[in-house]
């Protein structure tokens, strides 16, 4: 094939790249990312298909697969338009990235008006992909939030940080009005502050987490031990390898408690 046109796309996923390079070889991950019914064989010669969710079809043939690094497959439309099945090439690379994973995305073309077409096309394909990727590492968003809240009403300070350490890394990060903290040795006993002014007060998370490529938005209401609703909110949360590397608390337009 004679193709002198490319498109370079790079994005870093914040998982590993074994984790990554499935979407690429998982019948069900792949179609996780393209479309109900897109199916690849992860081999040579191996069939590419994949069925856009309007329903418009795309189909290709595995040339080079190397787990985890690197992945070779053509590509086309089966309309023939823009291109024919077979008549572009697509070289996906991984490499480690600190905790996650840089994908670097080459796409060759015979045409540069059908390379053009492409550059929005997979700008979108692979925010969808870094989505979907981080929906399954970060599947147990929730269960993360609600420890996390639990751990603001623990009052044994060697239960709190344990409780802390198993959901959060080592130097998160914690802001709010009341608080400007770096690592659990500073968390720890600021949540032990909190629990002198607020004593009996607990977190509950209110509703579904909302959850974007590691950021993670949970609403809260704090309540007094008979159960009134004293303040509510919202956390931002920032995800690393499955733990809570940041939080950062809004109140809601209700004052917040005070030591006052």
């Amino acid at each position: 094939m004679n193709l002198p046109h490319r498109l370079d796309r790079t994005v870093v996923i914040q998982a590993a790249p074994q984790t990554v390079f499935s979407f690429f070889t998982d019948n069900d991950r792949w179609a996780s990312w393209w479309g109900t019914g897109s199916t690849i064989e992860p081999r040579t010669g191996g069939r590419v298909y994949i069925r856009h969710p309007n329903g418009i079809e795309s189909s290709g043939e595995v040339v080079e697969v190397h787990p985890p690094q690197r992945i070779v497959f053509t590509y086309g439309f089966n309309s023939g338009n823009p291109m024919p099945p077979g008549s572009s090439l697509v070289t996906i690379r991984l490499e480690s990235a600190g905790e996650g994973t840089r994908l670097d995305l080459r796409h060759d073309f015979a045409e540069p008006a059908v390379r053009d077409e492409h550059i929005q096309g997979w700008r979108y394909q692979l925010s969808v992909f870094g989505n979907v990727v981080a929906d399954l590492v970060n599947a147990g968003a929730s269960d993360l939030v609600d420890a996390w809240f639990a751990a603001w009403s623990e009052t044994n300070p060697a239960a709190r940080e344990a409780k802390l350490a198993a959901i959060a890394t080592a130097d998160v990060m914690f802001r709010d009005r009341f608080g400007l903290l770096d690592g659990l040795v500073d968390l720890v006993p600021h949540i032990g502050a909190t629990q002198r002014f607020m004593p009996d007060m607990r977190l509950e998370r209110r509703g579904d987490v909302r959850h974007c490529q590691g950021m993670v938005l949970a609403d809260w209401v704090a309540r007094a031990g008979d159960g009134r609703e004293r303040g509510s909110g919202t956390n931002v949360f920032m995800l690393r390898g499955g733990r809570i590397a940041s939080a950062t608390g809004f109140w809601g337009p209700q004052r917040a408690p005070t030591s006052e």
